[in-house]
């Protein structure tokens, strides 16, 4: 129900509401990428911890990814599965801040972390003689806390921005979840300054990042050509590889929903890319770097021998 009491109202998440034939199939889809986005991000986490081996500045930054997508769909999913199965499509006020300021949090942090895993990879492939002496430990706990820090802060920010904008009674989100976009179209004034901020901001956490993504892997390119064992080139182009297609996943959804103006978004069509990078890249990322990742699967063929062994 919808409340006009300003200070505590609650809000309606419609989703697919025009199209109610469509949340049968969406419940089960969301269902299933959310149960193998736990378990292979859980996997992960628990090998490269446990693994001696994957102890590593690669592995400690993937372990990031999967914290931070495992935390991700968590934000949302279990709300959207509740909804889908009520009458009545609603989130809490309190419940919505919370939901808008995790998934942007996160959002955001993923941007930079990409980037920091592909500076990670041009000095493994580019400098490997000083990897170890420039890739150390606090180094990297020094770049992996910069990336939550500035992601929560851009949050905080934008999140501020969004839930001070006079609704005028409107509370009625056009969406499965409490998003940005989605917010500033509830609205009743200009937002022309709010989407020309969002749009700066976004251009600072995506084409930013990917710009040195797409400069890190030109090296990297440079440098795996000129290798003269076909072995070290496949293992290059495999590890890399599988951080290319996340990039591509992510940074792709991202830049269609966010820069652009909100009010310019086809409402059915940004609804399904913040399903996929939201929901289907989070569970696409555990499959992508364990099966192109000889390591990653020998880690765990040895950690589910090591279970089996313990059980019998």
């Amino acid at each position: 129900m919808e409340r006009t009491n300003e200070s505590s109202p609650e809000f309606i998440l419609l989703g697919f509401s025009n199209w109610p034939w469509l949340e049968l199939p969406l419940f089960g889809i969301l269902l299933i990428s959310y149960t193998l986005s736990i378990f292979g991000n859980v996997a992960i986490i628990l090998v490269s911890y446990l693994d001696p081996k994957l102890h590593t500045p690669m592995y400690f930054f993937l372990t990031n990814l999967s914290l931070l997508d495992l935390c991700y769909t968590t934000s949302t999913v279990p709300q959207m599965l509740r909804n889908i199965c009520s009458r009545v499509k609603t989130i809490s006020y309190g419940g919505c801040v919370a939901q808008l300021i995790i998934f942007l949090a996160l959002g955001s942090t993923e941007c930079i972390l990409l980037a920091i895993m592909s500076f990670d990879r041009f000095v493994a492939i580019c400098r490997p003689l000083h990897y170890q002496v420039i890739m150390h430990q606090r180094l990297c706990l020094k770049m992996a806390a910069a990336c939550w820090l500035s992601g929560f802060s851009n949050s905080v920010l934008q999140s501020t921005w969004t839930l001070l904008m006079p609704r005028c009674g409107h509370y009625k989100v056009d969406h499965f979840f409490c998003e940005v976009p989605a917010l500033l179209k509830l609205s009743c004034v200009d937002i022309t300054a709010n989407e020309a901020e969002l749009f700066f901001i976004c251009v600072i956490f995506l084409l930013i990042p990917l710009s040195l993504i797409l400069i890190s892997y030109g090296f990297i390119a440079q440098a795996v050509l000129r290798m003269r064992s076909a072995e070290g080139r496949r293992k290059a182009f495999g590890t890399c590889g599988s951080h290319l297609v996340v990039v591509s996943l992510f940074y792709g959804a991202a830049i269609y929903m966010y820069l652009q103006p909100p009010s310019s978004t086809s409402e059915i069509w940004g609804k399904i890319v913040s399903l996929f990078y939201g929901i289907i890249t989070p569970m696409l990322n555990p499959l992508i770097y364990t099966l192109r990742n000889k390591d990653m699967k020998g880690a765990f063929k040895g950690l589910v021998k090591r279970l089996f062994l313990f059980k019998m």
